[in-house]
């Protein structure tokens, strides 16, 4: 029998299934990969926006990516919401433990409708203790505005962004435009060496909640599958926009992607 790739997501949950752990999975089923979870916060969102948050205790953290690691195993390990520095230190730990080598960091900072996901003790500990260890990081650009110190008004400052988050020690940054003006969303990678850009139109929707756990889950399932981070990042921008294009109408705010666009819905 055939074996699936695994990938695992160290993440909180979305009651309303639009992002987070839920997005997650189902992203990663969409793509091929068959996935794992730990969870690191219980959250009540929706597509209006969060109203409760219960952060997991550390060592329960712990013990699911241990039950996960030392029995499943995981291709590639892609990180969301990790609401303070005790998260994000004993996930960086583990992921060293474990010698992960394929690990796609999204610094989830602010959940669609403005609530904040990460604590402000916890940036110097993501900036210092999570981002060197990252195959890729894929901030927005006011995530990557509070990682870099810097304002960013133009694709210039988007490059300069991603040149400082990689020499933060990430081997890679995908620096996402979706927040500037212009006709196109238009995502930067930087690996150390060049850029690449990768450019799709923008589509008129308020339907685009998850959209950031949606790409980083699937660059993780991209790497799980043994695409380098230039393939798994173009794979990951073409299912986002297919998922955003589908224009599923759940909820009465920012509605989650459709992330089983190409199932035939009768």
């Amino acid at each position: 029998m055939p074996t699936l790739p695994i990938a695992m997501t160290i993440a909180g949950s979305d009651s309303g299934g639009g992002a987070g752990i839920q997005a997650d999975l189902k992203t990663f089923a969409a793509l091929g990969v068959y996935g794992t979870s730990a969870i690191t916060a219980i959250t009540a969102q929706n597509t209006l926006g969060v109203t409760a948050i219960h952060e997991v205790p550390t060592d329960v953290i712990i013990a699911q990516i241990e039950a996960i690691v030392t029995d499943i195993g995981a291709d590639a390990v892609k990180t969301g919401m990790l609401a303070s520095s005790a998260v994000i230190n004993v996930v960086a730990n583990a992921v060293q433990r474990h010698g992960v080598t394929r690990l796609v960091v999204d610094p989830v900072m602010v959940a669609k409708g403005g609530d904040r996901l990460l604590q402000e003790e916890a940036v110097e500990a993501l900036r210092t203790v999570l981002l060197p260890l990252a195959t890729v990081v894929t901030p927005n650009t006011p995530e990557a505005e509070v990682l870099t110190g810097m304002t960013i008004r133009t694709m210039n400052d988007v490059r300069e962004a991603a040149k400082r988050i990689v020499a933060m020690g990430a081997r890679a940054a995908v620096v996402k435009g979706g927040h500037l003006e212009g006709r196109d969303a238009v995502d930067i990678l930087y690996d150390g060496h060049a850029f690449q850009e990768f450019s799709s139109q923008r589509i008129p929707t308020k339907n685009t909640h998850g959209t950031g756990c949606t790409f980083a889950s699937a660059i993780a399932a991209g790497l799980a599958k043994g695409l380098d981070v230039p393939e798994a990042v173009a794979q990951a921008k073409a299912y986002v926009t297919s998922a955003i294009k589908a224009d599923l109408q759940i909820g009465h705010g920012h509605g989650p992607l459709d992330h089983f666009w190409a199932l035939q819905r009768g």
